[in-house]
């Protein structure tokens, strides 16, 4: 990963409306972002849930999960957030999982119980793997936001070029036709991306004449996405510290102490 973690929920926040429209295909106006969160099950919130507008006059919770990793319980999770959309905000909740992992894609989609015609449960949602995007199928488009995803995409041209490939992709967004601030925001997020993928001598060849010609490095945001990865990795070393010692039996007051977290957040951890 590099010298910080990526917080995927910041990551992305700004790219909204690309997202929605290009791997939802829904067009669609945003009214506002909901919050949902497990306080007393799970120590974490959704990455981002949006109340919608259809162009067909449907009002909707699009609801979109972001993940590096497999994760077996992800299915649980939907669902979950989904259950807790509908009580909350009384909306029908549009779930899509966009995973931008390395490895290959093996979570499943969907719950199936079947006890009889009066007892079963079917639940699905979207995943949308970003490795098997091809890049001509976002240089092509008009969704320059997108453009930060290119070192992710296309895996089987990525792992057969190698370097080269990340080569094109800074130079499509080189040559992207946007203002400068829209193409800084896009390296930015393009090259902290790179190290879910790339080595960072590799990266930081790739990117260094871009980097010199839009002052990558005084860029607003490339610099709050380092500082905020930074925050979070530190922040999610101090929970797998805390778990740890409360497997241990240490006092919570003490865990507080130790690893500056907020005792209600330790008290999370024992559920």
């Amino acid at each position: 990963m590099g010298k910080y973690d990526i917080t995927l929920k910041n990551m992305f926040s700004d790219l909204t409306d690309d997202i929605l429209s290009y791997f939802l295909g829904v067009q669609h106006v945003k009214i506002e972002e909901l919050n949902v969160e497990f306080p007393r099950v799970e120590t974490r919130e959704s990455d981002m849930v949006f109340k919608c507008i259809t162009s067909e006059g449907n009002v909707i919770a699009a609801h979109i999960e972001f993940q590096s990793d497999n994760d077996k319980e992800m299915p649980y999770r939907m669902l979950r957030y989904a259950i807790e959309i509908m009580e909350k905000y009384n909306l029908a909740p549009y779930q899509v999982v966009i995973y931008i992992g390395e490895h290959d894609l093996n979570m499943a989609n969907k719950i199936d119980f079947n006890f009889g015609e009066e007892n079963f449960l079917s639940y699905r949602y979207r995943i949308i793997d970003v490795g098997q995007m091809k890049f001509d199928e976002i240089t092509q488009t008009n969704y320059y936001d997108l453009f930060s995803l290119l070192p992710l995409m296309d895996k089987e041209r990525r792992q057969k070029e190698k370097e080269e490939y990340l080569k094109k992709c800074v130079e499509v967004i080189k040559n992207a036709p946007v203002d400068a601030k829209k193409k800084r925001e896009i390296a930015a997020r393009a090259k902290i991306l790179s190290e879910l993928i790339y080595k960072e001598d590799v990266i930081n060849v790739m990117f260094a004449e871009v980097m010199k010609m839009l002052n990558l490095e005084k860029s607003a945001t490339y610099r709050r996405l380092k500082e905020e990865g930074i925050k979070e990795g530190a922040k999610n070393k101090s929970i797998e510290i805390a778990k740890k010692l409360l497997k241990e039996g240490m006092d919570i007051e003490k865990i507080a102490e130790i690893t500056e977290l907020p005792k209600e957040e330790i008290k999370k951890l024992l559920n």
